[in-house]
């Protein structure tokens, strides 16, 4: 008798490690690595230096935390930037600064949409993502969203980049498990190629429009004053 196939939450886990890893490693132009040793917690929380989160739901619900020591979101926000073609000078120095959680979370949503898609062709089922969000800190901060889970389950991965700066993953996600019942053929994987241009691309459109807009306010403002 053929034997079911069971994906526990320690597989959906190491989609989402995996969708981490080769998102910042392409975005970055350096290997960024995960432990292959996960850690059981209670609960998920937001700590120093930088703490980006966000939430899913759909087929389960869960919440993604990635807290960032100074010097990793730094490290990620510049590599990411001169691997953009942002000139050395104009890159911020400082994590605190705007731009660094602008990119933190522009990636943090490229990494939480390539693991969404891995679920959808993988367990054949569908989530969805809010819009993640940044925060600069100096302390820890408890996340009571594990509350809206039935059976709350959380895990914590370290990952460390090039330079052995060091941040961590937590998952906290309803306990649940898929059971393949039978075969299905899974989609073509979008490669982190794909899912950074498209970023890309829309990071560039919204500077047209942004350009195209004030060229127009400028040519309105031209024509009332007969110039």
């Amino acid at each position: 008798m053929k034997k079911n196939k069971v994906i526990t939450t320690e597989d959906i886990l190491l989609k989402l490690c995996q969708s981490v890893s080769s998102i910042l490693t392409e975005a970055t132009s350096t290997n960024i690595s995960y432990s292959a040793m996960v850690q059981k917690i209670t609960k998920t929380s937001l700590k120093p230096d930088f703490g980006c989160f966000v939430l899913f739901d759909g087929g389960f619900s869960g919440l993604v935390v990635i807290n960032f020591e100074s010097k990793a979101a730094l490290e990620v926000y510049t590599n990411y930037m001169r691997n953009m073609g942002m000139p050395e000078e104009e890159l911020a120095v400082l994590h605190t600064s705007d731009e660094v959680a602008d990119v933190l979370g522009e990636l943090m949503n490229q990494i939480v949409g390539g693991f969404t898609n891995q679920v959808r062709k993988d367990l054949q089922t569908h989530i969805t993502q809010n819009q993640p969000k940044m925060l600069s800190l100096n302390k820890q901060v408890n996340l009571s969203v594990d509350t809206n889970l039935d059976r709350p389950q959380a895990r914590r991965v370290t990952f460390s980049t090039e330079q052995s700066n060091i941040f961590y993953l937590e998952l906290a996600m309803d306990k649940t498990e898929f059971i393949q019942l039978g075969d299905f053929e899974v989609a073509e994987e979008q490669s982190p190629d794909d899912i950074l241009e498209q970023a890309r691309s829309k990071m560039s459109n919204n500077k047209s429009s942004e350009k195209s807009s004030s060229n127009a306010a400028s040519d309105d403002l031209l024509d009332d004053l007969g110039i």
